[in-house]
C-alpha cells in the first residue's frame, strides 16, 4: 500500500527533519533552493557576509533523509477537499502534489502598506535577491558620487533613506554607516564616504519598540554616536528614484499634516510585512479569517480549525500574539513535524509551547541589545552574547567558521570582503554579448 504523503510548503527544514524517519513520503516544496538564515540578511546586503554564509542548500540538508524529496516551486493553489496542492515552476508551468498531511511554512514578504509601486525604488529585505539588490544600490551609490562634479548631486547619492525603525531597519542603517566609517573611508579620492548621510524614518516615537524603553534609549544614543539620523512620528507616503516624501502622523496646530521631502538616491524599505498571496487561497479553502497582516489563526496544536490535516507554522501563523521571529519559526516547525509523526503513528497531537529566548538587535560594532524577561543587556556584553547566539543558529560548521572569520576581519582590519554585486538586472550580463552580435551582423 502507498505510504502517507506529507507536503511541507516553504523552508520548513525543521519540520522536514522531524519527519525524516517517519513511515511517509515527504515533499519539501520551496521557491528557492536554499535555507536562509534571515537574521543576518542585512550583513549580506552591506558586504560583511556572503550569501553562501547565511544559506545552506536544501538538498544538502536533506541528503541523508531518504524519504524526503526536495522540489523547486512556489505554492499557488490549494484544493482542501481533494487534498491537492498546486505549485508553479520557475517557467510558470504548474504541477500537483497530493497530500495526506500539509505543513505550511511559506513565510512573509515585504509589505508596502498599500503602495506596491514603492518596490520599484525601495527594495525590501526578505530574500537573498533583496540583499544583493540593496548591496548593488548601496555600493553603487558611492561609485556614482565619486564621478559627479556637482556637490548637490553627490549629496543625493550619499544620502540613504531607510523606512522602518524595527530591528531590520536599525541594523541596516547602522551597517551602512559602519561601512562608510570603517571599511571604505580611505578608498575614494574625490569623495569622503564618511559624509554619507543615513536617515531612519519611523511612525512611532522611538526605535525598536519591541524592547523596553531603557534599552531603546541606549540604542538611540548608540545610533546618534554612529551618525544615523532618526525621524519619528512620520510615515513615508511617496517614493521615487530621487527620494522620499514623509507625512507627519499627527496633524499640526492648523489641522494639517506636515509633509517634507528628503532627497536620497538610495531608499530601503523595512516598514512592514504581509503574508504571501498563497495564504489567501488557503484561507478561502479552509474558511479561516486572516488578520491584518494576512496570517492564519491556528489551534493550540498549530492546525487550522476544521482541518486537522493542515498545519501553519512560523510567521504566517497567528497564535497568542507570538512575534514573527526566526525562533518562533524554528520551534513551531519542529513541533509540527513531531505532531505529524504522532498522527501517522496513531498517537494524539500536543499543544505547541513556545520557549521565549528573548529579543536581540545589533546596533553597531561592540554594541548590541538583548532582552529576556527582566534580564536586559546592552553594549559590549550584549554584542558578545548576540554573536554567540547567531553563530549557534547558523547551519553548518563551514558557515559558522567563515562568518566568525569575516567578523574578525571587519573588526580588526576594517575590511569587508563581500562587496561584489551584479551591475543591474540579471539580463545585464548578456547585453554586451548580444550587442556585439548585432554589430557583427
Amino acid at each position: 500500500m502507498a505510504r502517507p504523503k506529507v507536503v511541507v510548503v516553504g523552508g520548513g527544514v525543521y519540520a522536514a527533519r522531524r519527519l525524516a524517519r517517519a513511515d511517509a513520503d515527504v515533499t519539501l516544496l520551496d521557491r528557492t533552493t536554499t535555507s536562509l538564515f534571515q537574521p543576518l540578511l542585512y550583513q549580506c546586503a552591506t558586504g560583511l557576509l556572503s550569501e553562501g554564509q547565511i544559506t545552506t542548500p536544501l538538498r544538502t540538508l536533506m541528503r541523508r533523509h531518504r524519504n524526503v524529496r526536495v522540489v523547486l516551486g512556489e505554492a499557488c493553489d490549494l484544493d482542501a477537499t481533494e487534498r491537492v496542492l498546486t505549485a508553479r515552476r520557475p517557467d510558470d508551468t504548474t504541477f500537483e502534489l497530493p497530500y495526506d498531511q500539509l505543513i505550511i511554512a511559506a513565510g512573509m514578504r515585504q509589505s508596502y502598506l498599500g503602495h506596491p509601486e514603492f518596490a520599484v525604488h525601495a527594495p525590501g529585505m526578505k530574500t537573498i535577491d533583496d540583499a544583493l539588490a540593496i548591496r548593488r544600490r548601496v555600493l553603487g551609490a558611492f561609485e556614482m558620487a565619486e564621478t559627479l562634479p556637482d556637490p548637490r548631486d553627490r549629496a543625493e547619492w550619499l544620502t540613504f533613506a531607510v523606512a522602518g525603525g524595527g530591528p531590520t531597519g536599525v541594523e541596516l542603517a547602522g551597517q551602512i554607516r559602519e561601512l562608510a566609517l570603517h571599511a571604505i573611508e580611505h578608498e575614494y579620492r574625490h569623495i569622503d564616504p564618511r559624509e554619507a548621510r543615513v536617515v531612519l524614518f519611523d511612525g512611532g516615537d522611538r526605535v525598536l519598540k519591541s524592547f523596553g524603553r531603557n534599552l531603546t534609549e541606549k540604542a538611540q544614543r548608540a545610533l546618534d554616536r554612529l551618525g544615523v539620523e532618526t525621524v519619528f512620528g512620520v510615515h513615508v507616503t511617496d517614493v521615487d528614484e530621487r527620494g522620499v516624501v514623509t507625512t507627519a502622523k499627527k496633524p499640526g496646530p492648523d489641522g494639517r499634516r506636515e509633509q517634507r521631502r528628503y532627497d536620497a538616491r538610495t531608499v530601503l524599505w523595512t516598514a512592514g510585512v504581509e503574508a504571501v498571496p498563497f495564504l489567501q487561497n488557503v484561507a478561502k479553502e479552509t474558511g479561516a479569517v486572516q488578520d491584518r497582516q494576512g496570517r492564519l489563526p491556528v489551534e493550540p496544536d498549530l492546525t487550522v480549525a476544521g482541518h486537522p490535516e493542515i498545519r501553519v507554522v512560523g510567521d504566517v501563523m497567528s497564535l497568542d500574539d507570538l512575534p514573527g521571529v526566526a525562533e518562533v519559526a524554528m520551534q513551531s516547525g519542529r513541533h509540527a513535524g513531531e505532531d505529524v509523526r504522532r498522527v501517522l503513528a496513531g498517537e494524539p497531537t500536543r499543544p505547541f509551547r513556545y520557549l521565549d529566548l528573548g529579543n536581540a538587535a545589533y546596533i553597531s560594532r561592540r554594541h548590541a541589545l538583548l532582552e529576556k524577561g527582566p534580564v536586559r543587556v546592552d553594549g559590549f556584553v550584549g554584542w558578545l552574547l548576540w554573536g554567540v547566539i547567531h553563530i549557534a543558529f547558523l547551519a553548518g560548521v563551514h558557515n559558522r567558521f567563515t562568518t566568525l572569520l569575516n567578523w574578525a576581519t571587519a573588526l580588526g582590519a576594517n575590511r569587508r570582503g563581500e562587496r561584489a554585486y551584479p551591475l543591474g538586472e540579471p539580463t545585464t550580463a548578456e547585453r554586451p554579448y548580444t550587442a556585439e552580435y548585432v554589430r557583427q551582423r
